[in-house]
C-alpha cells in the first residue's frame, strides 16, 4: 500500500495524477520534442506519452541498440509514433557537441527540450572532463546541451508561433546541498565529497539553470520557457548505487510513486496549456510549488551561469 496524495491542486491533478492524465486532449503534433535519458524510468514513460499525444520525439541515448529497442517496444503499441534515436554521453561534452552538430545538421525543429538523464549519489569519480560526476551529468552537460540547440529553438518558436518550453528535472533534493549551495572552489574536492549532499547540489543546479534561462528569455523577448520541476519520490535505476540511497527509498517506500506518476509533471509542464507564458518556476505533483531560497537567488544563478559557461568553454 501507497500513500500517494489524490487531492488536487489548482491545476486539478494531484500526486496520484498519470502522464496520460495530465495530457489527455492534448494533441501536440507537428511539435518536435528532445527527451534525455528516455530508455527507462520516467524517461522512457515520457517519450512514450509524447509520442502517444503526436509529438515527434528524439531519444539521445547512450547505446543506440538500447534506443533502438525502446524505439521498437513503443511502435509495437503505438503503430503511428513518431520517434528517432540518436546517440549522446551526456556527462561527456564531447558527446554534447556532437549530438548537437548532428541534430541542427538533420534540420530538426525543436519544440520542447526535457533535460530528464541523471545520476544519484555515485561514489567519487570524475567525469572525462576531469568534473565531479554527478554535477557534470546533471547539470554541465544539460548546461551545454541547452546553449547548443537554443538557435534552433529560437527558429522554430519564430517560424511556428508555438512557444518553446525547456523542461529541468530537479529534485526536492535541491533543498539538501551543500550549506553554500554550490561550492564552486570545491567542486571537484573529493575530501569533503557527500555524494547526497553533491546530488542536492547538482540539482539545486538545476532550478537555478531554469531561472537564469527564464531571465535571458525575457530579457531578449524570445517565447521560449524554462522550468523545474520535482517527479516525485519514485523507484527507478536512478537509485541503483546502494548504501544512502537504498536507506532512503527504503524509508520513503509508502511514499512512492509508480513510473506513469512520476513522469506527470513533466509532461505537465512540457505539454499542458496551464502552463503557457509560466517560466522560472519550480512545479510538483503536476502543480506550481516553491523552490527553496538558494533557488530563487538571481545572484546565484548568474554566478552559476558564468561558472558552467567556464567550465564547457575549457572543456
Amino acid at each position: 500500500m501507497t500513500w500517494i496524495s489524490i487531492f488536487t491542486g489548482k491545476s486539478g491533478f494531484a500526486a496520484s495524477s498519470t502522464a496520460e492524465d495530465v495530457t489527455k486532449g492534448i494533441d501536440g503534433t507537428g511539435l518536435t520534442a528532445i527527451v534525455t535519458g528516455a530508455t527507462s524510468g520516467i524517461g522512457l514513460e515520457t517519450t512514450r506519452v509524447l509520442a502517444l499525444r503526436g509529438v515527434h520525439v528524439i531519444m539521445p541515448v547512450r547505446t543506440l541498440e538500447s534506443g533502438k529497442k525502446v524505439k521498437e517496444s513503443i511502435v509495437e503499441k503505438i503503430p503511428n509514433a513518431k520517434i528517432d534515436v540518436m546517440e549522446l554521453d551526456i556527462s561527456s561534452l564531447e558527446s554534447v557537441r556532437q549530438f548537437a552538430s548532428q541534430y541542427c545538421s538533420k534540420g530538426y525543429p525543436l519544440n520542447i527540450l526535457i533535460l530528464n538523464a541523471g545520476i544519484m549519489s555515485p561514489p567519487f569519480s570524475l567525469s572525462k572532463d576531469n568534473i565531479e560526476l554527478q554535477f557534470a551529468t546533471n547539470h554541465v552537460g544539460n548546461f551545454l546541451l541547452t546553449n547548443l540547440l537554443l538557435d534552433t529553438m529560437k527558429k522554430t518558436t519564430k517560424e511556428s508561433g508555438k512557444e518553446g518550453r525547456i523542461v529541468i528535472l530537479s529534485s526536492e533534493i535541491h533543498r539538501m546541498t551543500y550549506k553554500e549551495g554550490i561550492r564552486f572552489d570545491k567542486i571537484n574536492d573529493e575530501n569533503s565529497y557527500s555524494a547526497f549532499s553533491a546530488y542536492g547540489q547538482s540539482k539545486l543546479a538545476n532550478a537555478l539553470h531554469a531561472k537564469e534561462l527564464t531571465r535571458r528569455f525575457q530579457e531578449e523577448g524570445v517565447n521560449i520557457t524554462a522550468n523545474c520541476l520535482h517527479p516525485g519520490i519514485i523507484a527507478t535505476g536512478l537509485a541503483r548505487h546502494g548504501g544512502f540511497n537504498a536507506f532512503f527509498y527504503g524509508v520513503f517506500n509508502r511514499f512512492l510513486k509508480n513510473i506513469p506518476q512520476g513522469a506527470a509533471t513533466t509532461c505537465y509542464v512540457a505539454l499542458n496549456p496551464q502552463v503557457e507564458g509560466v517560466s522560472g518556476e519550480y512545479f510538483a505533483d503536476s502543480n506550481m510549488g516553491k523552490a527553496s531560497k538558494h533557488a530563487q537567488d538571481a545572484e546565484l544563478s548568474k554566478k552559476l551561469w558564468d561558472f558552467s559557461l567556464n567550465l564547457t568553454k575549457s572543456n
